[in-house]
């Protein structure tokens, strides 16, 4: 599709530029006030109460001249209606018209001495606004050169009592000077129209982009004037409200939400209520008022009542959370003075064999129930992710070795298997080795090889992103409980605290990872899917 002007350059040798429909507008004022000029010079010349001066030394010359100009000038119109020649054409040759014709005036009046020298100066204001630039100066000089023609021929032919020879000078230098003012009138105009253009542009874009964002929202949105007319509602709203088409007006609405509106009192500025909608979900409604430049108008939220109270619930599950990390603090305390008082009575060697059993059931559940307020600590206390890039190839040998020289078993615990092709991921290092440490530490207890190994590989999954998987090969978890293995609490040993898994998918959905469970024919695989560091783009 080809790209359509709307400046123009009227100099070419000027940088100028100006609207194509306002350069066209100000030739057509020209051009006016020239029919006016030229209608106004012939009414008085031939009115019997006009000014002696018109025509005062050559009366035919100046009859023929005026007659000539408001023709020439009154044949133009159906050109510039037209826009036939182009623009820079017709605004040259209508300057070019009185700095020929005018001149002739002046000369047929008697002179410079009849004072019409000053309309030469509208002329040239008029070349600079409408082409501008060096041409403008070109034509201000053209014309000073005219007016000092018409001295000279005058005082050779000794056609006047007196030239003013100073008076054209000083002539020359206003036409020069008033062409420089319009030359930077017309650039600050440009300036301004441009800037004007920007910010018009600006706003456009401003208002496409809040539609896109209001209209995209998932709650729904409607805007109401003092006349209750709808003035802006979103494709939400529709939808929630089980409309066909855009509300115009109130009684497009349910009646519900009418009558919620005019019960709405005058003196409170909010109001939420719940509607419903028959066979739909209930909908959470809220009314706001608002003064937006003396203009009173009411807002109206519309949420799915569903995701309301999930929202209050997840308010809710945080304050618990927060809570619940409290009490674990708190318990500690009493738990480390139980734990220690029972380490002391173990030591008594006057207990019997019952007793000793006692305490060490003491002393386990202790250590047990401290493992699982550690967790829900950490969890409460879970920090942000620091992601950076991590080589995984080099990473997982650095961790394997850590592995190694933690448990500091007689055998190597780690069957690493990495392929050839580097691979690089976003990951927060400390979270990865978490989730990582967690995993081997379960494959370990629960389903180690013969020769009381686990398998630690890394590969590209389906999607070409990194994985890290953990292999085991103990019985599995039972098909009927997979779905609830990261659930928190959930656990099928007696001495475990049913949260590692819990807190290793919270951390990996921190890194933008997924951490996934696959019964494999010889046991379970753990999958770490990381964000490829090697791509282009990364999610946020």
């Amino acid at each position: 599709m080809p790209i359509v002007e709307t400046t123009l350059q009227p100099c070419p040798m000027a940088g100028f530029r100006i609207q194509i429909n306002q350069a066209w507008r100000l030739l057509l004022t020209f051009s006016l006030y020239q029919l006016l000029l030229g209608g106004l010079l012939l009414l008085l010349f031939l009115s019997p109460w006009g000014p002696s001066l018109l025509g005062r030394f050559s009366p035919q010359l100046f009859g023929i001249t005026a007659v000539c100009y408001t023709f020439i000038v009154f044949f133009s119109f159906p050109f510039i209606f037209l826009r036939r020649p182009g623009y820079i054409w017709q605004a040259g040759l209508h300057v070019l018209l009185d700095i020929v014709a005018l001149p002739v005036i002046i000369y047929a009046c008697g002179g410079l001495e009849s004072g019409f020298g000053i309309l030469l100066a509208v002329s040239i204001t008029a070349a600079g606004l409408l082409i501008g630039g060096q041409c403008a100066v070109a034509f201000a000089a053209l014309a000073s050169i005219v007016i000092l023609t018409v001295e000279v021929y005058a005082d050779l032919s000794h056609d006047f009592a007196t030239t003013h020879y100073s008076y054209a000078g000083m002539l020359g230098v206003t036409y020069f000077a008033i062409a420089l003012l319009a030359i930077a009138l017309a650039r600050m105009a440009e300036q301004s129209e441009a800037l004007a253009l920007q910010r018009g542009k600006d706003l456009a874009y401003q208002r496409q982009l809040n539609e896109f964002i209001i209209q995209n929202l998932q709650s729904g949105i409607i805007v109401l004037d003092s006349e209750q007319t709808i003035l802006l509602s979103n494709d939400s709203a529709r939808r929630l409200l089980g409309l066909s088409g855009q509300p115009t007006g109130l009684a497009d609405l349910p009646t519900q939400l009418r009558n919620h509106l005019s019960e709405w009192p005058q003196n409170s500025q909010e109001l939420s209520a719940t509607i419903a909608m028959g066979d739909a979900a209930p909908l959470h409604i809220r009314f706001n008022r608002l003064l937006i430049q003396n203009i009173p108008l009411t807002m109206i939220y519309l949420e799915d009542d569903s995701l309301h109270q999930k929202r209050i619930q997840e308010g809710k599950l945080a304050s618990l959370g927060r809570l619940t990390a409290g009490i674990a603090h708190e318990i500690r305390n009493p738990l480390g003075a139980i734990s220690h008082a029972a380490q002391l009575l173990a030591e008594n060697n006057h207990l019997d064999p019952q007793d000793q059993r006692l305490t060490n059931i003491i002393c386990n559940q202790v250590r047990r129930l401290d493992d699982t307020i550690g967790n829900v600590l950490q969890l409460s206390r879970r920090n942000a992710a620091h992601r950076e890039k991590v080589c995984l190839n080099s990473w997982l040998e650095t961790f394997c070795q850590e592995f190694r020289n933690e448990t500091a078993n007689e055998y190597d615990p780690l069957e690493l298997d990495i392929s050839d092709s580097k691979m690089n991921a976003w990951s927060d290092p400390s979270h990865l080795k978490q989730i990582l440490s967690n995993l081997c530490h379960n494959a370990l207890k629960y389903g180690p090889g013969k020769d009381g190994r686990i398998r630690l590989q890394l590969v590209r999954n389906e999607e070409g992103r990194p994985c890290i998987e953990v292999i085991d090969h103990g019985p599995g978890i039972p098909q009927d409980q997979i779905e609830q293995v990261f659930e928190p609490f959930f656990t099928t040993s007696p001495t475990g605290t049913g949260l590692g898994l819990y807190i290793s998918r919270e951390l990996a959905q921190l890194n933008q990872a997924s951490l996934q469970y696959h019964n494999g024919p010889d046991g379970s695989r753990f999958s770490i899917i990381l964000a490829d560091a090697d791509q282009v783009t990364v999610q946020l």
